[in-house]
């Protein structure tokens, strides 16, 4: 029987190979959060008609930025903590008797840390644009990139409550970057707060350190486009022949069936 292995290898050496520059993945994580009584800082005019709401329902929550903090990990050589503030905006309705609802507007803030490795590099890298990555003082070795994917939190639960809360305080919402600020108007409700509004969130994201390589891949050709340009309407193509290479959706015409159900029919 033929090494399909060896066969493999020795065409690959016959294929034309290239070395291209590139961020290389050295250690990457998913995370599943659900962030529960996340205080949520109201705008004044939001804050104003919450006192006095007789109910208040979350809508939605859209992530607006995250800040990303690298620091290498002391004694722990390649190792390095990468936190994470995701900054929300909290949509809502609150509403009063006898009158109509009013929209609700406000931010909340969540913090967390992981640890991954992210290698060491005794480089300082400099390039055209006038960006340069500097080696951190305490290892000497300069700082991976940290990259966060992540989508709209889900809002699981609302809940609104009265009165300071002594057994588990707000956290001091600072530092919060300027254009946050500027978005909700300049300023978040910090006084005057006979009642407060906490949401618990669903949250997926995945985390990763990313540094600088050189790799050298194997290719068969170049990559060139083979559709024409073209600036005139006229040249563009017909409707017709477009929608005669969509495929026919099928499935379309045909109710869901359950996971399970469809697994037993392909049995």
């Amino acid at each position: 029987m033929p090494d399909r292995t060896s066969e493999r290898v020795s065409a690959a050496e016959h294929r034309q190979s290239t070395c291209v520059h590139t961020k290389k993945i050295l250690d990457s994580c998913i995370n599943k959060d659900c962030v529960e009584n996340l205080r949520v800082y109201l705008t004044p005019e939001s804050q104003t008609a919450l006192n006095t709401a007789t109910n208040v329902k979350a809508r939605c929550c859209e992530l607006l930025y995250a800040y990303i903090d690298v620091q290498p990990i002391p004694y722990n050589r390649g190792h390095h903590t990468v936190d994470v503030t995701f900054y929300y905006q909290i949509l809502g309705d609150i509403s009063t008797l006898g009158s109509r609802p009013t929209g609700l507007n406000g931010l909340a803030a969540f913090s967390k840390r992981v640890v991954l490795r992210g290698g060491m590099s005794e480089a300082k890298i400099f390039s055209s644009n006038n960006t340069a990555v500097f080696a951190d003082p305490m290892s000497g070795c300069a700082l991976p990139s940290a990259v966060v994917e992540v989508v709209d939190p889900m809002i699981l639960s609302a809940t609104v409550l009265e009165g300071a809360n002594v057994s588990n305080p707000d956290p001091v919402l600072s530092d919060v970057p300027a254009p946050i600020m500027e978005y909700f108007g300049g300023t978040v409700a910090a006084q005057d707060e006979v009642k407060k509004l906490y949401v618990t969130l669903g949250q997926f994201s995945t985390i990763r350190l990313e540094r600088d390589s050189q790799l050298r891949i194997f290719d068969c050709e170049n990559s060139i486009p083979s559709k024409e340009c073209c600036d005139d309407p006229g040249c563009a193509e017909a409707p017709c022949d477009l929608f005669s290479r969509i495929a026919f959706p099928t499935q379309a015409f045909f109710p869901d069936e359950p996971a399970g159900k469809a697994n037993r029919s392909e049995n």
